[in-house]
């Protein structure tokens, strides 16, 4: 009885001692900014309270609609980046003596690449690397 005890014991302050670990790490970043964070954001004559964007008067109304250009651009960039990061392994295991010289991983590697090369002359045929640029009035 006591050495299962003393495990289910050890087992609890365990799952204790992460819960309130990630309780910390959840909850401390905004009890943190909520304690140092200024009051008061702007005091001038007739902008007191407004949001402080870099120290500059906010140019219109923060509720803008952007393109959906924008959310296409960064769901490419963040493909390409997740493919990215899976070569490096590839280039690791590919220079080791296990698969140098071996035609077909490096067909493999090309098909790949190659892959990730004609979605992007797909996204460039849908015109989605073209930026237009906004102005506003003044």
């Amino acid at each position: 009885m006591g050495f299962e005890a003393f495990l289910y014991r050890d087992t609890i302050i365990w799952i204790a001692s992460f819960l309130l670990g990630g309780l910390a790490f959840a909850l401390g970043p905004i009890a943190i900014v909520y304690l140092l964070m200024p009051l008061e954001t702007r005091q001038i004559v007739g902008k007191t309270k407004w949001p402080v964007e870099c120290g500059m008067d906010p140019i219109g109304d923060s509720w803008i609609r952007y393109g959906v250009v924008y959310y296409l651009y960064a769901l490419i960039f963040l493909a390409f980046d997740v493919d990215v990061l899976f070569l490096f392994p590839v280039a690791l295991v590919y220079d080791s003596q296990t698969f140098a010289g071996s035609a077909r991983d490096f067909i493999e590697v090309v098909m790949f690449v190659g892959i990730l090369a004609l979605a992007v002359v797909y996204a460039w045929i849908k015109g989605v690397f073209k930026w237009e640029r906004k102005t506003y009035q003044q």
